[in-house]
């Protein structure tokens, strides 16, 4: 029998809304934040020259274990209790929800399927929270596991200067998600594992804002994410995390994807 298109679907309505005005609480407070800290407006870092960055790179891609996250097909996750989602990798679908809407897209050209409050969408309404999912989607896989994404095309890698003294991995976006042109300074601690990443992004006013990484989680494929981060006075956390080798295992054998 096909699945219900709205099966699974999140909490109930009056929790989802309460959910909503906190998320615009959290937005606010983290903009206050990043105001607040525009006296402390860094430039933007440059690559020490002749300095080679692949024994960074490898030393935090194996921290990681970056062969386990290849071995991971598909990841569920809840992204600061805002939305969430499912993310079939081996297919290149996703499912992302958020608040009274549910929609699953082919992240190749953001084409799908949405539903708003149990109801399918149509015309340009699906369209546009077809393409709102995938800038959910877009923004928030970054921040669940941005290490898996050294080696992909238009990425510039660097050795710069750390503030505090010592030497970090510059990571320079020349393209690709949806804001190119972003760069993030890496500190990595003694394990290899990142503590802390530094932000030159379009999104914020103010360059070199830090944010730490820490919470880390392994999968049961064994790769390992971090699941807080901390940005001033607001915490971002990851919850709900699950992986496996295929879409299947998390799904109880159910394709939410069999109408794409």
């Amino acid at each position: 029998m096909a699945d219900d298109p709205t099966e699974g679907s999140p909490r109930p309505r009056r929790l989802r809304r309460a959910l909503a005005v906190l998320g615009l609480l959290v937005g606010g407070c983290l903009l206050t934040a990043v105001i607040a800290g525009a006296i402390a407006d860094a430039p933007r870092p440059v690559a020490i020259e002749g300095r080679d960055p692949e024994p960074l790179a490898a030393r935090v891609e194996a921290a990681v274990d970056l062969a386990a996250w290849e071995r991971t097909g598909a990841v569920r996750w809840d992204f600061g209790g805002r939305h969430q989602h499912l993310w079939d990798r081996r297919r290149s679908l996703a499912e992302v929800r958020w608040g009274d809407t549910v929609a699953r897209i082919r992240l190749a050209d953001r084409s799908g399927e949405a539903y708003e409050a149990g109801e399918r969408l149509e015309g340009a309404a699906a369209r546009a929270a077809c393409e709102k999912a995938y800038g959910f989607w877009a923004n928030d896989s970054f921040w669940l596991n941005p290490l898996a994404k050294l080696r992909d095309e238009g990425v510039t890698l660097g050795v710069a200067a750390l503030e505090e003294g010592g030497e970090g991995l510059l990571v320079s976006y020349a393209s690709g998600g949806v804001t190119p042109g972003d760069a993030y300074l890496w500190e990595l601690g003694t394990d290899g594992k990142p503590t802390r990443w530094r932000m030159w992004v379009q999104i914020l006013p103010v360059g070199g804002v830090p944010a730490s990484w820490d919470g880390w989680e392994a999968l049961p494929t064994g790769a390992v994410i971090a699941t807080r981060h901390a940005l001033g006075p607001v915490t971002l956390e990851i919850t709900d995390l699950e992986g496996a080798e295929t879409l299947g295992e998390l799904t109880g054998g159910r394709d939410p994807f069999f109408r794409l």
